[in-house]
Order: structure tokens, then C-alpha cells, then sequence
């Protein structure tokens, strides 16, 4: 299993809270999202390619997928988070109306609960649903999911067998590979948050 973040886009240059919204790639997102398919495709062949349904995360694995001369299918439960009222809202702004649950958001965040929005809990099930559907539809393959920071990380805690309590112990830079195997249900974590395709983009 390949697991990808979507490449940037200008509300993770700023830090707003994405989740559903429908943003796309900036220019770097895009630049970083064909370097990704290169390294897919250089190291890699996989069977199919699964992304989210926000175009983020289609245009990073529609890029995936011209390297790998793939179609991209979409997974709709590997979409963002729901961020409910804090949608397209900067940390600041926030802070100013929900200054509590903001904190716990960052200090407790598998408790947190954002108005209107999903809890990590929720996601974990819907997340891990999708990765175990997955799994047993491609057994003996590789696959490439695409997906979200947040979903990355609960998808990476589920793997380790690590709880939601953790969410901030992992870093998703855009891009950033993941590779772990299943193997009669039981996952092992071979790489994560791999970057190094992208050196040159952020060196330049």
C-alpha cells in the first residue's frame, strides 16, 4: 500500500482548515504531484490508484497515474476530514470563537469535537474501512491511495496500532510517501513521510 498526501495548494501555504472545501493545487502542488508520479512509477507498479474525491487529491493521483498509465478511482471515504463551522477559517479566527475547543483540538485532539464537524474517531472507522475493502479487493498487489494530512495520519495510527492521541506525533508534508504491507491482516510500516523526491522542487 502506497499511501500519498494530495501536493500543496494556497490554504496549506496559509493554514486554513481545508477539509472539505474544494481547493486545488497551486503550481508547486502540481510541480510536486508529477514528481511523485515519477517516483511511483520509477520504484513501484501498481495495480490501480484510489484517491479522495476533492480535485487535491484527483489532480495528485491523476499525475500518479500518467506515469503509471493508470486511471485514477475515486474512494469517497478517503475524503478530508469534515471541519464542520471551521471550514476555510484561519487558526487565529478560530481561536477568537472557539478558543476551548481549538485548545483541545492541539492538546487532546481524539476527544476534540469541531461544531458540525467529525471527530477522529469517526474518521478512524471510515478510513480503516476503506484501507481493509481495499486490501482484500487487491491481495498480492500494490495499490496507491491518496488522501489527506489528517486521514494520512489516522490511517498511519491504525497501521501502528498506536491511538487517535497521537495524531500529532506524525508528520504528512504534501507529497509524502508512505509505503506499509498487509500481510494476513497484519500491517507493518516500511517507510513514512518520504520526501525525498521533492528535494529538488524545494531546493529550486
Amino acid at each position: 500500500m502506497i499511501l500519498v498526501r494530495h501536493g500543496q495548494t494556497e490554504w496549506n501555504r496559509v493554514e486554513r482548515f481545508r477539509g472539505r472545501a474544494d481547493v486545488p493545487l497551486n503550481q508547486v502542488g502540481l510541480t510536486q504531484a508529477n514528481a511523485t508520479g515519477q517516483r511511483v512509477a520509477s520504484e513501484w507498479q501498481p495495480a490501480a490508484i484510489y484517491a479522495g474525491p476533492l480535485s487535491r487529491t484527483i489532480q495528485t493521483a491523476e499525475a500518479i497515474g500518467f506515469c503509471c498509465s493508470l486511471p485514477v478511482q475515486v474512494e469517497p471515504r478517503l475524503i478530508d476530514i469534515n471541519y464542520g463551522e471551521w471550514q476555510g477559517l484561519t487558526p487565529g479566527e478560530v481561536r477568537e470563537r472557539w478558543t476551548e475547543t481549538l485548545s483541545a483540538w492541539y492538546d487532546t485532539p481524539h476527544v476534540a469535537r469541531i461544531p458540525n464537524g467529525e471527530t477522529l474517531d469517526e474518521l478512524h472507522v471510515r478510513a480503516m474501512s476503506a484501507v481493509n475493502d481495499l486490501v482484500a479487493r487487491h491481495l498480492d498487489q500494490t495499490i496507491v491511495l491518496v488522501s489527506h494530512t489528517v486521514v494520512n495520519r489516522i490511517v498511519l495510527l491504525g497501521v501502528l496500532g498506536l491511538r487517535n492521541e497521537r495524531f500529532w506525533r506524525l508528520r504528512q508534508d504534501t507529497c509524502a510517501i508512505n509505503v506499509f504491507e498487509v500481510e494476513n491482516g497484519v500491517f507493518t510500516l516500511v517507510t513514512m513521510n518520504d520526501t525525498c523526491h521533492l528535494r529538488a522542487i524545494h531546493e529550486g
